[in-house]
């Protein structure tokens, strides 16, 4: 596994949680943007253990899916890969507040948490598991995607729930119309993935099978 830094140069965290099935570059981008305009000191990115958003759908080995992330992310000095979902794959759900609450006894709750998600997942934020401490204990950072704009999370969220809005920042990227879903079609279809996800998942999804 990626190192975590824990030191006193440390004071904000981003918290990149996601299935990552596989991890892509839509991911990638988003984590190295919300990096730069919040002044993040690093980025960890969760693979998902037992996603609850998921259940009744057919979801990778954990072990794929982080091995996965560490080839996309080895790269770059700012990301790291952290198992702590992984670890409690067996144990049932794995839910948001149970990782952040972990994170925040790691650093001490001395370090800025934020966590990086989609825009369209922070719409459904009023469903997550204990989701008023949730807010408490960290930052979010909705991320636009194709279909979801900002806007979206000022009209829904910001009209039923205008106190949610001081914990969640808003966050433009660049289009990338690319998902997890698409690319595991386009495997079983046999079709190229070469740049939707870096060379080194492309070659670990090809050498494993998977999807076929």
């Amino acid at each position: 596994m990626l190192q975590l830094k824990v030191g006193e140069n440390i004071n904000r965290v981003g918290i990149m949680g996601g299935t990552f099935d596989p991890i892509h570059i839509g991911h990638l981008v988003t984590a190295e943007e919300a990096r730069q305009q919040f002044n993040l000191d690093y980025v960890v990115f969760v693979p998902a253990g037992n996603p609850p958003h998921k259940k009744g759908q057919t979801v990778s080995n954990p072990e794929h899916r982080y091995l996965m992330t560490v080839l996309a992310v080895i790269a770059n000095p700012y990301f790291t890969v952290s198992r702590v979902e992984i670890e409690r794959f067996s144990e049932g759900p794995t839910y948001t507040i149970n990782t952040i609450n972990w994170f925040n006894e790691l650093y001490k709750n001395k370090v800025s948490l934020y966590f990086i998600s989609g825009a369209d997942a922070i719409l459904d934020i009023l469903t997550w598991k204990d989701y008023p401490l949730l807010l408490n204990s960290c930052h979010f950072i909705a991320a636009s995607r194709p279909g979801y704009n900002l806007s979206c999370i000022q009209e829904t969220i910001g009209q039923t729930y205008p106190s949610i809005l001081k914990r969640v920042h808003l966050l433009e990227i660049p289009a990338m119309a690319i998902s997890s879903t698409a690319i595991r079609d386009r495997v079983r279809e046999s079709k190229t993935i070469k740049y939707l996800t870096p060379e080194p998942v492309e070659h670990y999804i090809i050498k494993n099978n998977l999807w076929k």
